[in-house]
């Protein structure tokens, strides 16, 4: 792998950390690959930097680069338009976001996605269940459904994110009938969004909640900790699962439909049905087959400890890290470290991600 610029700047941050860390390894001993993430504030950001200074710290043969984005939409279109990336770049996608790429400069999805993207993306471990942007949160208990919002003031992620802002606004306009035509929709960062739904300047907004594959554990962000700090009721928005049905079958994805017990979000008192969709990071096919398994294989070592060192890694697992995975749609780098570690046959406890037809 030759030394680009960036990677320059990756084993001079890397240089620094070990010198912090004590790292026993030179970091020029290191590939440092960059990776495509999401907007500042991002659960991944701060999880791949822990990630970044523990590879560092315990002398790993490779370094994952954390770059901010404006969300995994821009990730999956900007590796679909910049070839020259393929080789060395990993970035944070989605099973449903590379299933309505394909179906990118429809009516449907040109605002976010003016091209299709009909690539079939290898993926390389499974890093966490999203829910957000198949449920909506708000301070006014009166609205009992997305269709209530007529009218109303909506905040929700960046153009550029996948769930925040684009799964958001397609599951509120082909679920509901809510539109910019019809209701003042906001698209913002995770922390302006939260905040205006604070301070009143909007009347629900998108929220984040992350699971794994056994659904019994859940992570609860930072952004639900701060409306739950205002004291007021919080009430949720669900979607039905006729709904995600109805929205697969359109876009061609595989969103999942989970009712999740009360009291898992705060104020939850009733089960609420949500969406979810399977995050991974993920890589051309052409990218470095031993840069893909030695990746998966530190990732692999190192998730027992990171557990314990960011909220985000606090759901790791095997089987998390393998769900959804198969011979077809996995890099054969990965593919390599799984078998190696004995955790291949962990896949076969979940449906792999599968590809729409190419248009």
């Amino acid at each position: 792998m030759k030394k680009t610029g960036i990677r320059n700047l990756a084993l001079a941050a890397a240089l620094g950390v070990a010198a912090l860390a004590g790292g026993p390894r030179s970091a020029e001993a290191t590939d440092a690959i960059p990776v495509l993430l999401c907007p500042f504030g991002c659960g991944p950001i701060a999880g791949d930097t822990i990630l970044m200074n523990q590879m560092v710290k315990e002398g790993a043969d490779v370094m994952l680069l954390p770059q901010e984005t404006p969300g995994y939409m821009y990730n999956v279109r900007e590796m679909g338009q910049n070839e020259t990336k393929w080789p060395q770049t990993v970035f944070a996608t989605e099973d449903t976001l590379i299933q309505v790429a394909y179906a990118g400069g429809t009516p449907e999805v040109e605002e976010f996605l003016p091209e299709p993207v009909q690539i079939p993306w290898k993926l390389l471990y499974g890093e966490a269940w999203w829910g957000q942007g198949k449920f909506l949160v708000t301070f006014d208990c009166s609205l009992k459904s997305m269709a209530d919002l007529k009218g109303k003031r909506i905040s929700l992620g960046l153009r550029g994110q996948s769930d925040w802002g684009v799964f958001s606004r397609l599951f509120l306009e082909h679920g509901y009938g809510i539109t910019p035509e019809n209701a003042d929709i906001r698209h913002m960062t995770p922390g302006q969004l939260t905040q205006q739904l604070i301070d009143g300047a909007t009347d629900a907004s998108v929220t984040p909640i992350g699971a794994e594959p056994t659904l019994t554990n859940f992570i609860i962000p930072g952004p639900v900790r701060q409306l739950e700090a205002t004291g007021k009721k919080m009430c949720y928005l669900g979607v039905s699962e006729d709904i995600i049905n109805q929205m697969n079958e359109k876009f061609g994805a595989t969103w999942l439909y989970v009712e999740l017990p009360p009291n898992t979000l705060p104020h939850q008192d009733e089960p609420l049905g949500i969406g979810f969709n399977k995050g991974f990071k993920a890589a051309h096919e052409t990218f470095d087959e031993e840069l893909a398994y030695k990746l998966v294989k530190t990732v692999a070592e190192l998730g027992p400890k990171m557990k314990e060192l960011h909220a985000l890694w606090s759901i790791w697992s095997p089987e998390l890290m393998t769900c959804g995975l198969s011979e077809e749609n996995a890099h054969p780098g990965a593919i390599r470290a799984y078998k190696e570690l004995g955790w291949w046959d962990t896949t076969e406890k979940c449906d792999p991600m599968t590809y729409p037809d190419a248009g």
